[in-house]
Formats: C-alpha cells, structure tokens, sequence
C-alpha cells in the first residue's frame, strides 16, 4: 500500500445526506425570492392567497410617474457611479500591480477599508463631510458616495484579472519595439478588458441596488429606486412592491451573471 492515503468512496447514504443538506440550503436560501417573484402575479392585492395570474401590477408600474423619476435617478447616479470608480479602480489595480513593497501594501489597505467599513459608519462619515464642506445634498452627493464606496470593488476584480496576465507578453511587445503605451495599448488593455468589464457591472450593481448609504446623502428631489421602495413598503407589502423587487432582482441577476462570465479563464481573445 502506498504512502499517500487513498480516499475511500462515499456511501450511497453519504451522498444522499450531502444532496438533502444542499437542497434545504438552496430552499432557505431562495424560498423567500421565489415567493416573492410568484405573487407579483396574483390577481389578489392581498398577498396571503394566490388568486389567479395577471400582468396587472406590472402595467401599473410602467404609469407610476414617481416609480419612473426614482428608477432615472437610480440609473443616472449608476452610470456614473460605474464610469467614475471603473476608471479610478482600474487605474489603482494597474498601479498596484506594477508596484510593491510596503507601500503597495498600505494602499491596498487603504483601499479596500470601504468594504470592511459598516455601511452606517461609511454613510454617517459621508455625510459628515458633506455637511463640512458646505455641499448640499442631492444626487451629486449621491453619486460621490457611490464612487467612494464601489472604487474598492472595481480595484479586486480588475487586480484579480491582471493576476492572471502574464507579465512576459509586455516584455515581448517592447521586445519588438514598442512604447510603454502602445504595449499598454494593444496588450494589457485587450487582456485585462473582460476585468474591467465585469467590475463595471458590478459597480453598476451595487450602485442601483443600494439603500444604507444613499439613505444618508440623499436629499429633496433626489430618491432613487430602492429608498422609493422602501418608501412603498410602508404601507405594507404590496403586489406593486412584489412587481417592482422582482425587476430589481431580474436586473441585478442578469448583470452578476454577465459579470462572471466575463472573469472566465479565455473569456478574452488571445487572453493566457
């Protein structure tokens, strides 16, 4: 018999526990969501019984003008929060990348206290220095504060496809000639672009999707789509609110998905 310990097959039992945990997981997990998606079609404003199928509340939505000015608001404040701490995020993820040392370290540090910050700290400092700087709320403010806490998430994910580049292909192109920019140019960049891609759409993700932090900064005229649910969910939860948090979550999935497929190994061409 050899050194190395041989791995003894799992039983039938086995398996069959492992499958019966995984599913009750996924039900915990996932129940409340299904639920939720299901009865954003019942016919019933009541939400305890199931009375039938209708696209009512869903035709309703499309003519709630405040619904529509709180979705342009959440949409505006998320492009620009994505273009903003994409750019701020992939410029630091490069910078660290070439860089090291202790001060590599320390920026690193820095850079991703956003994350480990409660988002109540990090609204209540936010709003803080609004208030000393003399800035009033609005959706500049807004923005401001998704840009400070989505840079962090955009330097992970592009810092984590720069990982997998390989520095030699740099070398090679000024190898055969070229300038530190047009190497950046017509190599790093090509490569890391599924990256810089997905921290996009996560950025775009987190922006629309917050409500902790926008809660703190945002004022008169400025309610984006989760505080204007939050406000509807005051009245108790409704098939208007059904309708509306199943969109949002529509939404969200399909830019988490488009995300992930992006940070797959070869998802860029000529990518290592």
């Amino acid at each position: 018999m050899s050194g190395r310990a041989r791995r003894r097959p799992r039983s039938g039992a086995a398996r069959l526990l492992l499958a019966a945990h995984s599913a009750l997981l996924y039900l915990f997990l996932y129940a409340p969501i299904a639920v939720l998606a299901v009865f954003s079609f019942n016919a019933s404003r009541q939400t305890a019984a199931w009375e039938g199928a209708t696209l009512d509340w869903y035709r309703r939505l499309s003519a709630d003008g405040l619904l529509g000015r709180a979705l342009g608001n959440s949409l505006l404040v998320a492009a620009i929060a994505t273009a903003a701490a994409t750019a701020l995020g992939t410029a630091a993820a490069l910078g660290m990348a070439r860089g090291g040392g202790r001060a590599r370290r320390l920026t690193w540090g820095l850079l991703l206290l956003p994350v480990v910050l409660p988002e109540v700290v990090l609204g209540a400092a936010l709003l803080s220095f609004f208030g000393a700087i003399g800035l009033r709320l609005s959706l500049s403010t807004v923005a401001i504060a998704h840009v400070v806490f989505s840079v962090s998430y955009a330097a992970v994910v592009v810092a984590a496809r720069l990982a997998g580049l390989d520095p030699a292909l740099e070398e090679a192109a000024a190898d055969l000639g070229a300038g530190p920019w047009e190497a950046f140019r017509r190599v790093t960049l090509p490569l890391a672009l599924p990256g810089i891609l997905a921290a996009a759409l996560l950025v775009f993700t987190l922006s629309i999707d917050d409500y902790v932090i926008t809660s703190f900064v945002a004022g008169v005229g400025s309610t984006t789509l989760p505080l204007h649910v939050y406000s509807m969910l005051k009245v108790g939860v409704t098939p208007e609110v059904n309708a509306v948090s199943t969109l949002l979550l529509a939404g969200t999935v399909t830019l988490i998905a488009a995300a992930q497929v992006l940070l797959r190994p070869g998802s860029a061409k000529g990518s290592p």
